[in-house]
């Protein structure tokens, strides 16, 4: 996938630099946390919409300037049978499991990117104190395999800017892994949780023991 093996370059490269330079400007360790902890080591606050405009997150970029933006990035990584790449990184064929509602898509234009914490949530949750550069770097974030999903364009509008305490994926076979995505996802980004929020994603793992939260801070 070529989240993942971006990723592996870039640690890859790290091992190579002097020590100096690499203890100069350390990464973030990766975490991993069960479900339950994970949930609790969210920071809670008072939740905001106020000046919240989509505009704010400037979205699709192409920041590696390869010809493919950052939508085009997520569906090449998250292909079943690899599309074929066109001119102006067009992608045609393919196919892509939804893993909301375990459903497989032919071709490109059934699916939506969701992000897994949307960003009128995220804006509510922290972002609206962030700058623009750092809004958009959450936007288009290909650092971490779940921020950005492929979905059925269906269930991503179903979803729409809604928290888990008033959306979860309809097969429920996902609904831990969403979990685990949503919670990963505030922990990266530092993201807060408010007081409901946080009584509702205790209940929902309630169910999910054997369920972890693998996260790096952005």
């Amino acid at each position: 996938m070529i989240k993942t093996t971006v990723r592996a370059f870039a640690i890859a490269a790290l091992a190579l630099l002097p020590l100096t330079a690499a203890t100069t400007t350390p990464a973030h360790a990766e975490e991993t946390l069960s479900l339950h902890d994970a949930i609790e080591a969210l920071p809670q606050a008072a939740e905001s919409r106020e000046g919240y405009e989509r505009t704010k997150f400037k979205h699709w970029i192409d920041e590696d300037k390869d010809g493919c933006n950052t939508r085009a990035e997520v569906l090449l990584a998250e292909a079943v049978t690899e599309p074929t790449i066109n001119a102006g990184c067009k992608l045609t064929g393919g196919t892509w499991l939804s893993y909301y509602d375990e459903t497989v898509v032919e071709g490109p234009s059934g699916l939506d990117i969701d992000h897994m914490v949307p960003l009128a949530e995220a804006w509510d949750s922290g972002a609206s104190q962030w700058t623009p550069e750092r809004r958009q770097a959450y936007a288009n974030d290909l650092g971490a395999e779940r921020s950005l999903v492929a979905v059925t364009a269906k269930t991503n509008r179903s979803k729409s800017d809604q928290d888990p305490a008033e959306w979860m994926p309809p097969a429920p076979a996902a609904r831990c892994t969403y979990l685990s995505d949503w919670v990963g996802t505030k922990l990266r980004w530092l993201l807060t949780v408010d007081r409901s929020e946080r009584d509702t994603l205790r209940e929902l793992a309630a169910p999910c023991e054997d369920t972890d939260v693998e996260y790096e801070q952005a």
